[in-house]
């Protein structure tokens, strides 16, 4: 059986006559009832009654006749789909983040593919930054916000967002905005920091912060977590420094203190495979970029 006797025979089934059958499709009438009859003999079964006076449908053609609307239709969507999914206006874009992502930068570009692209889909997983080049190395992800200084052979990576550092102490702590100098009056607390597996670059980062004025921090905890972080600060655990857009969307007992007066910042970046074929991916990039 071959796609054009179900074209043929749904057009005689809707018609229920030969000649009219024959116009609309533009053959002949003896070349169509060829095709007709050869379709019933492939199914082994007659699908049409034929007398001089007019045609009909069998119980079997009546259900062949539904089944067939079924596979053409479902056969011009699939086209129309893969026409979108290869135009880059259908399809999956699979990102991974670091929770300082999900501030600002991801769901400004969720919206933005939503309206520009709503047939779109994305999911999202939150992952270290070694976890996401590995995923994304894998195909496993197509996209991923990470603070690395190094990368793959293979991937691409552009900062796309440079926030400030804070201080997050608990609310009743001695030091306020306005009796701040600098981190070096921490340098006999407890901090707690990301895990360096978690995010290697702010690791660093947070200790030449410190080295910078003169000391190398305690360190008694770590998370990969900022409502961990924040929870232990709340409860006198220690204080922490953290990418200052990590403040907003959290109900606890802390304060953050901006660390203007340094040079570091914390520089978000968006990493993807060199040679993907996603065309998806490339309007969220594009979205990113500004470059639609």
């Amino acid at each position: 059986m071959e796609l054009r006797h179900l074209k043929y025979f749904l057009t005689v089934a809707e018609e229920l006559h030969y000649r009219k059958a024959a116009e609309r499709l533009f053959i002949s009438q003896p070349g169509l009832s060829r095709q007709i009859k050869q379709l019933e003999e492939l199914l082994g079964t007659p699908l049409f009654i034929r007398d001089k006076k007019k045609v009909t449908l069998t119980a079997a053609g009546t259900y062949l006749k539904k089944e067939a609307e079924i596979i053409l239709a479902h056969l011009k969507r699939s086209s129309k789909q893969v026409k979108a999914i290869g135009d880059g206006k259908l399809g999956e874009v699979r990102i991974g983040f670091l929770g300082s992502a999900m501030q600002q930068v991801i769901p400004k570009m969720l919206l933005q593919l939503k309206d520009t692209f709503p047939e779109i889909h994305t999911s999202l997983e939150e992952l270290s930054n070694r976890a996401q080049v590995n995923a994304i190395l894998k195909d496993e992800l197509d996209i991923g916000f990470v603070r690395l200084s190094r990368i793959p052979k293979g991937l691409r990576v552009r900062p796309v967002y440079e926030d400030t550092f804070s201080l997050v102490l608990p609310k009743d702590h001695r030091l306020g905005t306005d009796t701040f100098k600098g981190i070096h009056q921490l340098a006999d607390s407890d901090f707690i920091l990301f895990s360096k597996d978690y995010s290697p670059l702010y690791y660093d980062t947070v200790m030449s912060i410190c080295e910078e004025e003169g000391f190398s921090p305690i360190i008694s905890h770590k998370s990969v977590h900022a409502q961990t972080i924040f929870k232990l600060v709340e409860n006198g655990l220690g204080v922490s420094i953290v990418p200052t857009a990590l403040q907003y969307g959290f109900q606890l007992n802390v304060k953050f203190i901006e660390l203007t007066n340094i040079s570091q910042r914390a520089v978000l970046s968006v990493l993807w495979k060199d040679n993907h074929r996603n065309l998806a991916l490339q309007h969220c990039l594009d979205l990113l970029f500004n470059e639609e």
